[in-house]
């Protein structure tokens, strides 16, 4: 049998983390996997809404399989430019302002331009605001300090910057020796890389999928409805690949493939999960199952448009979501078997 490399994988997640994609701007996110993919001639095509969808022909072409990861992570835009000449943001996503404070960052121009600063609280020096620590961290109290000469509003739109433009935030991506990836944006471009390099190994090979599937990269997961449309009617089975949240009462971990029972949206169709199990107990691959309390994934999206599929999401557990997350190679290895056993199994 032919996995995708753990390690491989790792490389191509910390690529994808580097390329600036927040919900509503992803151009330059989908280009760069079009690319991949197209160096192995696999044959894409863009929807509308700026999603990429690759699909491999199978044995039966009358029922089909659908998976999807998303490209766009969190982020923010500039909601004002203040007097100071500091800018204002208002986020994209379900985060927190905490989770950014401090975080180096970048703006993009509606005319391409970029320039960075770093995202901190209006009273972050502690020389001069004695409750600095008990201030809100809020939408009135944080902003971007940017790295350039501004002095005042005037300034900040002489460089072109103006409401609207998009903030992403660095990854700091770090490959430890240990196996660890951290960084931004895991949620979930590690699931995207692992659907392309499996996508990869299965046309490099020559592998024979028994049912048509189709690959979704969606773009706008984190606001919602990424993954809710450009489903063929024949779609039997649709499953999500997105990450496992960790935390108290949680038994995901970062070395195991998560599989969910439940999340925001209710339970997953419950026969699709008795088949991934079985898969992962056949082909002896670690999984935890668990439930995500505040949660929803573009499978859950898909569910809630009307669409008549079964519906399931797995994906590698990530420590610290929607924050500095983190995961294993561990993680990534189990998730890539289970779905290459499960593109390979009959439907349930």
């Amino acid at each position: 049998m032919s996995y995708p490399c753990p390690d491989k994988t790792l490389e191509l997640i910390k690529k994808l983390v580097d390329i600036p994609s927040p919900s509503g701007n992803t151009y330059e996110v989908i280009s760069f996997v079009e690319t991949f993919l197209s160096q192995y001639n696999i044959v894409t095509r863009r929807n509308h809404k700026g999603g990429l969808i690759a699909t491999l022909k199978g044995t039966d072409e009358n029922h089909h399989r659908f998976l999807t990861a998303h490209v766009d992570t969190l982020g923010a835009i500039v909601k004002e430019i203040k007097p100071s000449g500091r800018l204002k943001l208002d986020l994209i996503g379900g985060f927190k302002y905490n989770s950014i404070e401090g975080e180096y960052c970048q703006i993009e121009t509606i005319g391409g331009k970029k320039y960075t600063g770093t995202i901190l609280m209006h009273q972050t020096s502690v020389h001069v605001y004695k409750d600095a620590d008990k201030v809100e961290r809020n939408q009135e109290n944080m902003e971007v300090r940017l790295d350039d000469k501004v002095h005042n509003a005037e300034d900040v739109r002489a460089l072109g910057i103006e409401v609207g433009d998009f903030v992403s935030f660095d990854p700091r991506a770090q490959i430890t020796p240990t196996g660890f990836i951290k960084s931004r944006h895991l949620d979930d471009k590690a699931s995207v890389a692992i659907l392309l390099m499996l996508i990869r190994e299965v046309k490099t090979n020559n592998i024979v999928l028994p049912y048509t599937t189709h690959f979704l990269i969606s773009n706008n997961e984190e606001i919602g409805y990424g993954g809710n449309s450009n489903i063929t009617p024949e779609t039997v089975e649709y499953l999500a690949v997105d990450m496992g949240a960790i935390g108290d009462g949680q038994a995901t971990d970062e070395f195991t493939v998560s599989i969910c029972v439940k999340d925001a949206s209710g339970p997953y169709h419950y026969g699709l999960r008795k088949r991934l199990i079985q898969l992962a107990v056949d082909n002896n691959i670690s999984y935890k199952l668990d439930i995500y309390p505040y949660y929803g994934s573009d499978a859950s999206a898909a569910i809630r448009s009307g669409h008549d599929i079964i519906h399931g999401l797995i994906g590698p557990g990530i420590d610290a979501s929607h924050a500095f997350e983190r995961t294993h190679r561990d993680s990534i290895e189990n998730t890539a078997k289970l779905l290459y056993h499960y593109v390979l199994s009959d439907m349930i």
